[in-house]
């Protein structure tokens, strides 16, 4: 099952696009270093093939927690953008996120949902956003009503362009099965050193 045979309802008109073609696109627009938080597998994978910068963070094992992650560093640095990338079968995970992003409505956060309707990583088993599960639907039932589904490569461009803007905003982009680009170095101290780092955070002794 994959998304070019089904679908969630409010995205049938939406092109099927790649992730690391975007993934690309969307860091050429980052100029004013914007933190990304890639949520775990192919979305920080496409992440990191697209360049590696200090003000990205590679998620490494816990589904999920993207978003979060990228709320509270949107709320402890008001004055950088923040974009979190997620896959569908991760945020499906944490749902309640959107909530709490909606309630606290930080103005410096943009979401970016991937969704293949797969569970690529582990096996290719369908996600609910292969039939039933409308991400955008369920982010504006949350409170986030600048949410919304790419139609295409040049509508994310703008999409993206404008959230950078202001927020918060959800940017939902159905995408094909291929894998990954790359694979992120799996090293959890020196992810967090060089965020840190990229972010002007001192560690402390």
């Amino acid at each position: 099952m994959t998304m070019t045979q089904t679908g969630a309802v409010g995205a049938h008109n939406a092109k099927v696009m790649n992730r690391f073609e975007l993934t690309k696109r969307l860091v050429g627009q980052l100029k004013r270093d914007e933190a990304v938080v890639g949520g775990i597998g192919n979305a920080n994978f496409d992440l990191w093939a697209s360049g590696q910068r200090p003000q990205n963070f590679y998620m490494l094992g816990s589904m999920g927690l993207a978003i979060p992650i990228a709320l509270g560093v949107a709320l402890a640095q008001p004055q950088r953008h923040v974009v979190a990338l997620e896959g569908d079968g991760s945020l499906l995970m944490q749902l309640g996120c959107l909530a709490t992003v909606a309630m606290q409505a930080p103005k410096n956060l943009t979401m970016v949902v991937w969704d293949n309707g797969l569970y690529q990583i582990t096996g290719g088993q369908p996600t609910a956003s292969a039939s039933a599960a409308d991400l955008v639907a369920i982010a504006r039932g949350s409170g986030l009503a600048n949410s919304t589904w790419a139609a295409d490569e040049d509508d994310f461009d703008r999409l993206f362009a404008a959230a950078l803007k202001g927020g918060p905003s959800l940017i939902a982009v159905r995408t094909d099965n291929k894998p990954g680009v790359g694979t992120t170095d799996r090293d959890p101290v020196q992810i967090r050193a060089r965020f840190m780092q990229g972010l002007g955070v001192k560690r402390t002794p």
